[in-house]
């Protein structure tokens, strides 16, 4: 899969959906407001979303609940050409740990992170299943820290698994990224510096550590 254009496939997908005019339904996994900002410019106007927020991985649990509010708030505050629902999960970080044992001095972007994109993007795919969504997908491939390629080839294989179709992305392209933290001022969004788990955390501070020469 490593010289598919995720990107295209997705507007595949979308524009065969308009040509035989259906707005189909969507499960969206997002990690954060910011990230679905960007994800939701692009995809609101050709879907029926429903926001999945399932992210074990995030401690301490208060910035959880932080993450959380934010996302809510975001989708009270953006208009969009349909109504977006929101689907809320328990803190379930001890997936997360069981899911991590072995892998703590794994470096970010390695195993660690492959079995925590799978991890919730099974929850999606199995939600999706469950309530009859047409469509699963995630905001996780707009970060530039996330491999797109490995995201989407797990979507590919979830989705032959329980029967529903995986939106593929590639949302950095035209600008996401960039377009998420634009978006992240005009809706004076909370921004977290780390990915959200204690290893990434810990590789943050210890990265600013450095940097400051300390």
């Amino acid at each position: 899969m490593e010289n598919i254009n995720f990107d295209n496939k997705m507007m595949e997908m979308i524009l065969a959906n308009e040509k035989n005019d259906v707005v189909p339904s969507l499960l969206l996994h997002t990690c954060c407001a910011p990230c679905s900002s960007a994800v939701l410019l692009r995809l609101a106007n050709y879907f029926h979303i429903t926001v999945f927020y399932y992210n074990p991985n995030i401690e301490p649990k208060e910035e959880y609940l932080k993450r959380k509010e934010e996302q809510k708030r975001f989708l009270q505050e953006y208009n969009s050409k349909y109504p977006i629902s929101f689907l809320d999960c328990d803190y379930d970080h001890a997936s997360f740990e069981t899911m991590s044992k072995g892998l703590e001095n794994e470096k970010e972007g390695g195993s660690r992170c492959f079995k925590c994109y799978r991890l919730r993007l099974e929850k999606t795919a199995l939600m999706a299943k469950e309530k009859g969504f047409q469509y699963f997908g995630t905001s996780l491939t707009v970060s530039p820290y996330k491999n797109a390629r490995k995201i989407n080839e797990i979507g590919e294989e979830l989705a032959k698994q329980y029967q529903v179709s995986f939106l593929y992305s590639d949302f950095k392209k035209h600008d996401g990224y960039k377009k998420s933290i634009l978006m992240s001022h005009e809706y004076n969004l909370y921004r977290q510096d780390y990915c959200g788990c204690s290893f990434s955390k810990k590789e943050r501070e210890e990265y600013l550590q450095r940097k400051n020469g300390s």
